[in-house]
Parts: structure tokens; sequence; C-alpha cells
């Protein structure tokens, strides 16, 4: 199985990242919600507001989905991206 690394400059893509995962798993809000130990209101607003996940969130959503979080140097053409949205 080949891995993909879909390098995140904004909190808006990383919600968007974890929602695309969460529909490939198969998993409602619902099922997300009782397998990180949050109600589904919560799955449903973190999912538009990213930046306010915590980092420990954060992972147990990646090990419920089978992700990984990897933190690299950034490349040449990414490195000119404003940080102001954070």
């Amino acid at each position: 199985m080949t891995t993909t690394h879909q390098p995140l400059t904004t909190t808006l893509q990383l919600g968007r990242l974890l929602n695309s995962a969460r529909k490939a798993k198969g998993l409602s809000q619902n099922d997300l919600a009782a397998k990180v130990g949050v109600g589904q209101s919560r799955v449903s607003h973190l999912e538009q507001h990213a930046e306010e996940m915590s980092v420990a969130q954060l992972m147990a959503w990646c090990a419920a989905l089978g992700l990984e979080v990897s933190i690299g140097q950034r490349d040449a053409s990414a490195a000119s991206i404003s940080t102001s949205v954070w």
C-alpha cells in the first residue's frame, strides 16, 4: 500500500483532511465521536474549526482514522505562505 503525505499549512486544510478521512473510512460523525470520546456536535464543530482542536484530540482522531502526524521542514515553495491564519 502506498502512503501519501499531504502537507498542511492551515487549520482549514486540517479540518477538510479529517472530514475526508472520516468519510473514506465509512464513519459517521456519531461513529467517530464514540471512538474519540466527544459528542457528534463537537466532531462537526471541530471539522469546521480545527484551530480549536487540542493536540490530544488531534492524536485521538488520527488513531481512530488510521492517520499519523509528521512534522518536517517545508519545501521552498510553501515557505512563503503566511501563518497568520493560525
